[in-house]
């Protein structure tokens, strides 16, 4: 049931939008919460319902804020590796699927931390998708950055721990590139690193998109 609702969700429409040019916003359609709730129980659809709510009534509020809601809210998912939860090695899930199977990892946790602030008008300048080596762990991992302005410390927004913290107090995490829906960039250091291309250039980066796109028509 679970490794089939990426293929569902392309019928059911919510507007989602990556692109760094299109207005984001979470407006969840009629036949996706009566599908989901089908399938997944009154739970999922709580959890998308609260999701939608959060997106709005926290659209207005300080930016800070915003950070510290959408992190908090994510955090409470469980975390799940990909090949238990999806049958996939690698699979980047949309916040929908995530927040209906109630799983995800640290890309999935990332993801749905920058769609849901960029619906709350965080412009996608400010956010970054963040790879980088959890040294602790010795193993790849994905947070969500958000640089106040361009060249500045950004904050670091983690499913391993609840507080935001500036990337200078995060000496656990090692920068390696980050990209959002505008550029990709290398980063060697804690600042706003090396631009080398467009986000186009990961696959499944350009996946998950065209879920979401597909989503809508």
């Amino acid at each position: 049931m679970v490794h089939c609702l990426h293929s569902r969700l392309r019928h059911l429409c919510f507007a989602l939008i990556l692109g760094a040019s299109t207005v984001v916003a979470v407006d969840l359609s009629s036949d996706l919460l009566e599908y989901i709730e089908a399938e997944f129980g009154t739970e999922a659809t709580d959890r998308l319902k609260r999701w939608e709510h959060l997106s709005a009534v926290a659209a207005s509020a300080p930016v800070e804020r915003q950070l510290q809601l959408v992190n908090s809210f994510f955090n409470r998912v469980q975390f799940v590796d990909d090949i238990k939860h999806w049958g996939e090695e690698d699979y980047w899930a949309t916040p929908v699927e995530m927040l209906a199977t109630n799983g995800g990892d640290c890309e999935d946790f990332s993801i749905s931390k920058y769609v849901t602030l960029k619906a709350m008008g965080v412009p996608d300048a400010q956010l970054r998708i963040m790879y980088v080596k959890a040294l602790e762990l010795n193993q790849a991992h994905m947070v969500l950055a958000w640089y106040p302005t361009p060249d500045a410390e950004p904050l670091i927004l983690d499913n391993l721990i609840n507080e935001i913290r500036p990337a200078s107090e995060r000496p656990d995490l090692e920068p390696v590139y980050s990209f959002n829906g505008e550029g990709l960039w290398l980063n060697k250091q804690r600042g706003p690193g090396k631009r080398i291309g467009t986000p186009e250039r990961l696959s499944r980066w350009v996946d998950l998109n065209s879920r979401l796109i597909d989503s809508l028509r």
